[in-house]
């Protein structure tokens, strides 16, 4: 059986899938130590163990922002890319929708039944995916709302305008959580539990494609493209 190649991820998806896969391993390290300190210092001096806390702070802070950008960059390629346009796949058509089902069932069955074109981007990933960015913007929503709840003074060092905007587009996390600010530092905490649950599932998903449809798609996020049958041979 021949195969061709076929290109599933261009050198700026990949970059950005590995700088969030990365930032998101220093969020979840220094988000558990803040909300409950699990290791000290290894130097020497124990006085610097007082600032260990405020480097995971410092660190949380920059990975978040990576994040945030990280956002922007999918939300454009989602609806601008020459690539591919991942919005269409998240249409409710018939066509999408069947898609959707098949490669569910295919996942079922285990590979028993596949009735769908594996070489480009399926329906079910892509709401799998979509799922995955709801849950990052909750992240950041509930973030930014615990970040500006530590500016009390309501002045910042580039002015009382960023506290300003950020209570104006988060405050709203607090009675949709439940009423207190102690109700969304609950739900930013639960929330990467259901972050970490999906990634445990995507990269079970990779492998389980890889070894089931024989097509390299564990390799797509390292070189980009993946091994599909030829047909039309």
């Amino acid at each position: 059986m021949s195969r061709k190649k076929v290109q599933r991820m261009t050198a700026a998806m990949r970059i950005n899938h590995w700088v969030v896969a990365l930032s998101m391993v220093v969020a979840v390290v220094t988000g558990l130590y803040i909300g409950h300190p699990y290791y000290q210092s290894f130097i020497a001096d124990p006085a610097a163990d007082k600032y260990v806390m405020a480097y995971n702070r410092l660190a949380h802070f920059i990975v978040a922002i990576i994040f945030d950008v990280s956002s922007v960059v999918v939300a454009y390629l989602y609806f601008c890319s020459r690539f591919e346009k991942a919005y269409k796949k998240l249409l409710p058509t018939p066509k999408n929708i069947m898609e959707f089902l098949a490669v569910a069932l295919n996942l079922i069955t285990f590979n028993r039944v596949k009735k769908f074109d594996s070489s480009h981007s399926d329906s079910f990933n892509a709401v799998f995916f979509f799922i995955f960015h709801l849950l990052l913007v909750w992240m950041l929503l509930t973030g930014l709302q615990l970040y500006v709840h530590g500016l009390e003074s309501g002045e910042s060092s580039i002015g009382s305008w960023w506290p300003a905007l950020l209570h104006l587009a988060t405050d709203w996390t607090v009675p949709v959580t439940g009423g207190t600010f102690m109700d969304v530092r609950i739900s930013h905490h639960y929330t990467m539990y259901f972050i970490l649950a999906w990634v445990m599932f995507h990269i079970y998903y990779q492998i389980w494609r890889t070894i089931f449809w024989q097509e390299g798609d564990i390799a797509i996020v390292v070189g980009g493209s993946k091994f599909v049958e030829d047909k039309t041979n």
